[in-house]
């Protein structure tokens, strides 16, 4: 049973009472000023309000990244009743008409910043007290310094450029920052300094399961200095890869590498109960139900993904390029350079060789969801199925007999954890970092034991995998190791390994291919989907979306617009 961090009152609510002549005059008797608040006994309220605000979004503002990560990508349909469903993200998809005054986009900006203050405020109240009096507070300050890098890395991937913001500036001050004070390279600089912090000061390991430690500090500073690494200019196209960040993310990762472990079984990073806080899993948010609140903390950015044969709404829905990605050749490689000239049919799956992980990412008809033989996904499950097709995803998904399924009519939610670093992460995170140092030799292994944990990831579908198969690369047999072979097995394994958990899309940013990848995938899909016709992908815009103009009024024009909007 996981531990979960409830969230406390920071301030207490007074009944307050007033003089009719003098009130203007006098200060009120019932109102506890701010040095009242922050003491030893309560600082540890201001922590948990910041850890809380990891799980306040919401499906049209999701923490998970689903339409920005999945959705702009090509792994994923947006899903729903059609194109103007939440058509903001049809947008998102089809690469068209996004535009600076999207609601969606101003509101997660603002979600963002809300955590942001709340992280501050927490520092601010652990810089006053004594560490004789409250002794965590080194490391309570190391833990927001990770949640604050935490929510800045998801702004940046996001918008590329914005506000720096630190506890030394009030929040009445927040406006007045510009979102260009720091270039390019020093706000990722900025981001990996608050993880360089968390690491040095954070223990090693942490009672209460959601808390992070040194390793997931680690891990996400390797994964922050990797982006770091891959130097754009003002258009966003990679100028340089920088080999001096390359060699600190290894040095990060040596930090993770033998303190976590792999699953034996792909499948169980997606599973309930006992499986949660697994030996995978680095970095996760933390959820809840029957907590003594009404639905208990669910995670409400994948409500919407559930099928509409057992709840709402059938979004976030793998495209069909994804799940050929999936497919092997009879040596159990990857299809590199003809995956998509034939499509899977689902309804003749023995009709090809697959990668077991597509059992485990994507729900097919006539398969059972999530393992449970009392649930067969079906055809009449999918709510538009002439538009996004037949295909369900899994990981953020649960079985629907499970206790952590709830109904919060008309949606239904669940309190799985969400994973956001998971120790394959940290793996590929250095083989990368190896393979464009030059030194793919070393990467080889680092990939071998993600593809070898693949293979034998058959325990929960032992039934109907009899024709997946994947083998390991073996240098001067079934592949030559070069560098741009390398690169490319290691950039088709992160797809593979990490589809539908929200990175694709930035991923292929970091590596300057978002347009190139994308406008093929979008010449395909045109051949067959209607509302692709006009979908095209701007290069040197794109990449990154517009800063919300409501935020740029906000600051009175100190915010610059991104490039091309």
């Amino acid at each position: 049973m996981k531990n979960i961090i409830y969230i406390t009152s920071a301030i207490l609510l007074i009944s307050l009472t007033f003089s009719c002549s003098d009130y203007l005059d006098n200060t009120p008797s019932g109102v506890l000023s701010e040095d009242q608040i922050i003491t030893p006994k309560n600082v540890d309220g201001f922590v948990t309000a910041a850890y809380s605000a990891l799980g306040n979004d919401h499906y049209d503002i999701p923490f998970s990244l689903w339409p920005y990560g999945n959705v702009r990508s090509d792994d994923a349909y947006k899903g729903g009743s059609g194109p103007n469903d939440i058509q903001v993200f049809h947008f998102m998809e089809v690469s068209e008409n996004i535009r600076t005054d999207f609601g969606e986009l101003d509101k997660f900006w603002f979600n963002s910043y809300s955590a942001i203050s709340r992280v501050n405020k927490a520092l601010d109240a652990l810089n006053r007290v004594n560490e004789d009096d409250f002794p965590l507070k080194k490391q309570r300050i190391a833990e927001m310094r990770f949640l604050r890098g935490h929510f800045y890395f998801m702004l940046k991937i996001m918008f590329k450029y914005v506000p720096y913001i630190t506890e030394d500036i009030p929040v009445e001050d927040y406006g007045s920052v510009s979102n260009r004070a720091l270039n390019n390279d020093e706000l990722w600089e900025a981001i990996s300094q608050d993880f360089e912090a968390a690491a040095k000061n954070l223990p090693e390991n942490q009672e209460q399961k959601g808390r992070v430690n040194n390793t997931a500090a680690y891990a996400y500073l390797a994964k922050t200095r990797l982006y770091q690494a891959y130097e754009q200019d003002e258009n966003h196209n990679v100028i340089n890869i920088n080999q001096e960040k390359l060699q600190m993310v290894l040095e990060a990762t040596q930090h993770v590498i033998g303190k976590y472990s792999l699953e034996k079984d792909f499948g169980y990073n997606f599973l309930s109960g006992s499986y949660q806080n697994g030996p995978e899993s680095i970095f996760a948010i933390q959820f809840s139900d029957n907590d003594g609140t009404l639905h208990g903390r669910l995670n409400f950015s994948d409500v919407l993904s559930t099928p509409q044969g057992i709840g709402c709404c059938d979004f976030h829905k793998p495209s069909q390029n994804l799940v050929n990605a999936y497919k092997a050749t009879e040596e159990g490689l990857p299809m590199f350079d003809n995956y998509n000239t034939v499509n899977v049919d689902y309804q003749n799956l023995d009709s090809f060789k697959l990668d077991p992980r597509l059992f485990h990412t994507v729900a097919i008809p006539g398969l059972p969801f999530k393992y449970n033989e009392d649930y067969i996904y079906k055809e009449n499950w999918n709510r538009s199925p002439g538009t996004y097709g037949y295909f369900a995803s899994l990981k953020e998904n649960v079985s629907p007999d499970c206790s952590c399924f709830v109904n919060i009519d008309p949606f239904y939610g669940n309190s799985k954890n969400r994973i956001e670093i998971r120790y394959a992460d940290v793996l590929l995170f250095r083989a990368e970092a190896l393979i464009e140092l030059g030194r793919q030799n070393e990467a080889l292994p680092l990939i071998n034991q993600i593809r070898e944990r693949a293979a034998q990831s058959t325990t929960l579908i032992s039934d109907y995998e009899k024709n997946s198969v994947i083998k390991p690369y073996i240098d001067g047999e079934n592949i030559n190791w070069t560098q741009e072979n390398a690169r490319q097995a290691l950039r088709w394994e992160r797809r593979l390994e990490f589809a539908m958990e929200g990175n694709r899309f930035f991923d292929l940013v970091r590596w300057g291919i978002a347009a190139e990848t994308l406008n093929r995938y979008y010449s395909k899909e045109q051949e067959r989907i209607k509302y692709y016709q006009n979908a095209h992908f701007d290069k040197n815009k794109e990449e990154y979306l517009p800063i919300p103009q409501a935020q740029i009024n906000f600051s009175r024009g100190e915010y610059k617009q991104n490039t091309g909007y």
